[in-house]
């Protein structure tokens, strides 16, 4: 077996991978994420966070092949939340208020998909350059 199957198992192209390391990330993220995960991986203390990214990598394992441990890696750090807290407030978007109907909070909910997302972006052009 060459090297290039074991990181592209399905010899795909760079939005392909992209596409289903997507539809993969959102089937991790959303329904196979229970209450436990959600309420404790933010803790690298808890165990909830490894079990939630081990989740991610082996579903992006299927499409990525081992550069779905990075990926997995990543997605931990992410939901600790710090870096998501970090660049909303150097961007000095919406914060989170906590009373009522909160936008800032829908707000950190969409960045932190966005850089679960952005990270499979470039494992796809990494792996296809």
């Amino acid at each position: 077996m060459s090297i290039d199957l074991i990181v592209n198992p399905w010899d795909l192209d760079a939005s392909s991978l992209l596409i289903w390391g997507i539809v993969a990330h959102l089937i991790a993220d959303w329904p196979l994420q229970n209450d436990w995960m959600a309420k404790h991986k933010a803790n690298l203390r808890h165990p909830a966070g490894y079990v939630h990214a081990g989740i991610h990598g082996a579903l992006l394992a299927v499409v990525f092949g081992w550069v779905a441990l990075p990926l997995a890696v990543a997605h931990l750090l992410i939901d600790t939340r710090k870096p998501v807290e970090f660049f909303s407030l150097a961007m000095r978007q919406t914060q989170p208020h906590g009373a009522g109907y909160d936008i800032g909070i829908e707000v950190r909910i969409w960045a932190d998909q966005v850089w679960h997302i952005a990270c499979i972006a470039v494992a796809a052009l990494v792996v296809t350059a």
